[in-house]
């Protein structure tokens, strides 16, 4: 059974007369609370903490519902320094973690072969 619930991709959060949209928005069973991950493909930046901070409190004030729990953001950068998330994290109230992604490539045996793969089945489709 899967704890997260998919809500929304571009997520539409309505501040004021602005529209501002989440990168990913979840739902967590478990936790009984909304997880935004905001995704970043540049290194962590404080100023990043600020408008995660701006989404999760948009959130809980206008998208959760009664009996839910306070919203969780994630930030996933590209590389993130310790110190700069430390000094970033530390008088922050929300509920927030940064984390770095991981890139890997796919190897050039299981490529080939599935382009060998796709390439039959697209010449068997033409008979």
């Amino acid at each position: 059974m899967a704890s997260f619930t998919f809500v929304g991709q571009e997520y539409r959060i309505q501040v004021g007369k602005n529209d501002y949209f989440t990168d990913l928005l979840f739902f967590h069973r478990g936790l009984r609370c909304l997880v935004m991950i905001e995704l970043k493909i540049t290194d962590f930046k404080p100023e990043y903490l600020g408008k995660l901070n701006f989404y999760l409190e948009a959130l809980d004030r206008d998208v959760r519902k009664e009996g839910e729990n306070p919203s969780v953001g994630i930030i996933l950068c590209k590389s993130k320094d310790d110190e700069v998330v430390e000094y970033a994290l530390s008088r922050n109230l929300s509920p927030a973690m940064v984390a770095q992604y991981k890139t890997q490539l796919i190897p050039k045996g299981v490529l080939e072969k599935k382009l060998h793969e796709l390439f039959r089945l697209n010449e068997d489709s033409k008979k």
